[in-house]
């Protein structure tokens, strides 16, 4: 397998881990759950990762990767206050609290991460921190209104799931 191939499987591997732990959670996703998702045979999961918890961590990185970085990209001024607006439009869309497995990682996983004391809680630490740095007005520290709207996004969003 040339490298450019192992990169490839390695993305369908996160991918299906993603999507399949955004959906089901954490426990209730099983690494041949995630390999036959992505095509792959279970065998071949330690070639990429050395352990579930490694697979979920990365996943969750790789989600919120996903969820932050347009926003995260756009310049300061106008373009990022548009960036923000269309960012929190999306969060509450009902396409996105529909869509367990393609949407926020912190709303889909955060009650699993709560209760876990490895990497990937790490991982959703840093990106709650992104997140609430994407929609605060100013620095990190200078204003906690970020974290605020974050939590406010992320209750919202849970709820609603929760919700008949």
């Amino acid at each position: 397998m040339s490298a450019a191939e192992k990169q490839k499987s390695h993305e369908r591997i996160l991918e299906a881990a993603a999507r399949l732990m955004r959906e089901r959670g954490i426990e209730a996703t099983s690494v041949a759950d995630v390999m036959q998702a992505a095509g792959l045979t279970h065998g071949g999961f330690y070639k990429h990762f050395p352990s579930k918890q490694a697979l979920v961590a990365e996943a969750f990185r790789h989600a919120a990767e996903a969820l932050l970085a347009e926003a995260e990209s756009a310049p300061d001024g106008p373009a990022r206050a548009e960036a923000r607006a269309r960012y929190v439009a999306r969060y509450l869309s009902g396409e996105h609290v529909g869509d367990a497995g393609h949407g926020c990682p912190i709303a889909a996983l955060g009650a699993d991460l709560a209760r876990d004391e490895g990497p990937a809680r790490s991982e959703a630490t840093r990106a709650l921190e992104r997140m609430a740095a994407i929609l605060g007005p100013g620095a990190p520290g200078e204003d906690d209104s970020g974290l605020a709207l974050t939590a406010l996004l992320v209750g919202t969003v849970t709820l609603a799931r929760l919700a008949d």
